[in-house]
C-alpha cells in the first residue's frame, strides 16, 4: 500500500536563503522535504545552484548572472529582508523558513504578526511565540531566551543569563505579557 500526500501550494512555509555559509546539508534537505518555495538571495544563487537545487524567486541577481528557466526575479530596494518579507506577505504565505549565519530575529520583529518566521543559523533556531504557547521536549532540552520583559515558564529552570534547561520530560508552557517572546534552540 502506497501513501499519497497532497502539498497545496504555501501550505508549507517558504525557505528564504539570505546566506548559506556553513549551514548543514542534512537540515538543508529537511528543509526542503516538502518542496517549499525556494526564495535565494542574489548573492547566494550559484552557490545554491551548484547543490542541484531549483530556485522558485531570486532576489536582487547579481549582473551577468542566467537564471534557471521559470525562476521569477524580484528586486527591491534597501534591505533585502525587507524586499523577501513584504515580498511574502503580499504573495499571502502564512510562513517562512529563513536560513542566515548570523541575523537576529528581533530584527525581524516588525514581520511577525504578519507571517510565521522561523530563523536558521548554522548553530540556532530561533522563532516568535505568543503567550500560552507550550511544547512537548525532554529534560535536558535547552531555550536560549534574551530576558527583556518578565515571562513564567512550567518545567523551565533559569541556568545561566539567557539559558534555560527543561526540568523532566513533558510540556514547557510560556506566559508573558508582551507581543511576543523569542525562543531559540540549538540544532
Amino acid at each position: 500500500m502506497s501513501s499519497h500526500h497532497i502539498v497545496r501550494e504555501k501550505q508549507e512555509p517558504a525557505l528564504y536563503i539570505h546566506e548559506l555559509g556553513n549551514f548543514s546539508e542534512e537540515y538543508l534537505g529537511q528543509l526542503l522535504e516538502w518542496s517549499p518555495t525556494l526564495i535565494v538571495n542574489g548573492a547566494v544563487y550559484e552557490k545554491v545552484l551548484s547543490l542541484g537545487l531549483k530556485v522558485d524567486v531570486v532576489l536582487n541577481t547579481l549582473d551577468g548572472v542566467a537564471v534557471q528557466e521559470n525562476t521569477k526575479s524580484i528586486i527591491g530596494p534597501g534591505d533585502e529582508y525587507n524586499t523577501v518579507m513584504n515580498y511574502l506577505i503580499s504573495e499571502k504565505y502564512p510562513a517562512v523558513n529563513v536560513i542566515d549565519n548570523d541575523k537576529d530575529l528581533a530584527d525581524l520583529a516588525f514581520y511577525i504578526d504578519r507571517i510565521n518566521i522561523v530563523l536558521f543559523t548554522p548553530e540556532e533556531k530561533s522563532y516568535a511565540v505568543k503567550t500560552g504557547f507550550s511544547i512537548w521536549k525532554p529534560a535536558g532540552s535547552v531555550f536560549l531566551i534574551n530576558v527583556v520583559s518578565y515571562f513564567e515558564a512550567t518545567n523551565l529552570r533559569q541556568e545561566d543569563e539567557r539559558v534555560f534547561k527543561v526540568v523532566e520530560d513533558g510540556f514547557v508552557a510560556f506566559t508573558f505579557a508582551t507581543e511576543f517572546l523569542f525562543l531559540t534552540e540549538y540544532l
